[in-house]
């Protein structure tokens, strides 16, 4: 089964033409079907963008996917069109009386800035709490799970002096995790950021369960059965060409950066980057889509119950 989109949404041409299966919002409506209601809360400033990376990967699993985009309710973009995020995004506000199987949080660029110093950060902790009443399980990525894992287990975010940036070796530290179904023993993920998460902190906090960790960027996927989620800080959900759109912005501005580790061949950046990566973000994502298709209630009503 394929992934509900609106047809205007740019993401829907765009991911057509990679061949992923789409339906129309019109199609969906004449199949007798209960799709997975998966929400993504938009914290990213290149919008679009996001929103193709992670209707790709959600939009791969033989399930109907019927995706909601969710923006902060008085926060203003400023690097995508008005009429995109009025045509396509609603508001937190509007949504809370919704139940959902599903809910992405993506990370943000606002990782030097203290958790109480985001001008959003009283909204996004109403949103943490609502999880628990209306979101089946919920997947918070590089800032948005630093931020929910440190609301709820009052784990911190701790300033790097140099920026963890490349392709950083995982390795599996639970094959029978369902999340991890099919996973080898180890594995590269893109890691792009200026903080991180003690494992000694998340080791503290009874009930969090690191799957993947790295020895160089440190842990980077743990469940929290109590709380219904997965906080993943590193970029699964990446194109082939991220990365390189990043050092690249920064050498345009004279921001100091290292050329990205183990991302280009022979770390030379005028050869086009690999992507040893996809593989098993499809696989993470998948098995996400398919432990909720498993657990959640039939009757929307009984999520959060």
């Amino acid at each position: 089964m394929p992934i509900k989109l609106p047809a205007d949404l740019p993401a829907y041409d765009a991911l057509q033409r990679e061949g992923v299966m789409l339906v129309s919002e019109d199609e969906a409506a004449r199949q007798d079907i209960r799709p997975l209601r998966i929400a993504l809360l938009n914290l990213m400033p290149k919008k679009i963008q996001t929103e193709n990376q992670f209707a790709r990967l959600i939009g791969a699993t033989p399930l109907q996917i019927e995706l909601s985009l969710i923006r902060m309710s008085e926060h203003q973009t400023r690097n995508t069109a008005a009429e995109h995020m009025e045509s396509f995004y609603r508001p937190f506000s509007e949504v809370k009386t919704e139940k959902f199987d599903g809910l992405i949080i993506t990370g943000a660029p606002i990782e030097h800035l203290p958790f109480q110093d985001v001008t959003y950060w009283e909204e996004l902790c109403d949103v943490f709490e609502w999880t628990q009443t209306h979101v089946h399980s919920t997947l918070g990525v590089c800032w948005g799970g630093m931020a929910m894992i440190n609301y709820f287990h009052d784990v911190k975010k701790h300033v790097l002096d140099q920026k963890l940036f490349g392709c950083f070796r995982h390795s599996n530290l639970a094959p029978s995790s369902p999340y991890l179904r099919g996973f080898s023993d180890d594995c590269v993920i893109p890691v792009s950021r200026w903080t991180e998460m003690h494992q000694a902190e998340i080791d503290a906090n009874i009930g969090l369960n690191t799957l993947l960790s790295s020895e160089g960027a440190g842990p980077c996927l743990v469940e929290d059965q109590q709380h219904r989620a997965l906080y993943i800080f590193n970029h699964f959900e990446y194109d082939s060409g991220t990365l390189k759109q990043e050092y690249d912005r920064d050498i345009a501005e004279g921001t100091t950066i290292n050329v990205p580790m183990n991302y280009y061949p022979n770390d030379d950046p005028s050869q086009p980057p690999q992507n040893r990566w996809r593989s098993h973000a499809h696989l993470l994502y998948g098995n996400w889509i398919n432990e909720i298709y498993q657990t959640t209630p039939f009757e929307s009503d009984l999520i959060g119950v």
